[in-house]
């Protein structure tokens, strides 16, 4: 198997004129430099608005899917359980989000969404779409559709081939 460096090991992460045409062809090293510039853009997007992606993610997934207990939430959104004891603590102090009492299980918690957590993820959709604009700008809307097909169908091959997590 080639190890090829990932887009974190390149200082640059983009290609120069003094790339050689063989590195600008590997489909995963294209992918890992596409996801690092995706990643370090929604990052610095979400923080300008005092908020990161775990924040976006419980917010959509509470607001989509209702109520859940912190291990729901975990595994709705790929958080891991450890982590969001913070992310919820967070949210929560910021009146985003309320923790009640599981009445059929006194010892956990259902976690819902406040009024204030819809409005919070109402401006986070539109600045996540907003900068999915901007990574996805040179490409036609139909590109765009494409490209979130063969991502999908890439995932779930992977997904499926490497069993549950």
């Amino acid at each position: 198997m080639i190890d090829v460096m990932s887009a974190t090991d390149m200082p640059h992460a983009a290609d120069t004129p003094a790339t050689p045409s063989r590195l600008r062809r590997i489909p995963s090293r294209l992918l890992a430099m596409a996801a690092a510039h995706a990643d370090r853009l929604v990052t610095a997007g979400l923080a300008g608005a005092d908020a990161h992606k775990w924040h976006y993610a419980v917010l959509a997934a509470l607001h989509d899917d209702g109520p859940a207990s912190q291990a729901d939430l975990s595994r709705r959104t790929g958080i891991y359980r450890s982590d969001m004891v913070a992310v919820l603590n967070e949210l929560e102090e910021r009146g985003l989000l309320r923790r009640t009492v599981d009445p059929t299980d006194r010892r956990r918690n259902v976690i819902s969404i406040t009024g204030q957590g819809d409005q919070q993820l109402t401006r986070l959709d539109t600045l996540v779409t907003s900068l999915q604009d901007n990574l996805l700008a040179p490409l036609s809307t139909a590109d765009r559709e494409q490209l979130v097909d063969l991502l999908s169908q890439l995932i779930a091959h992977h997904t499926t081939a490497a069993g549950p997590h």
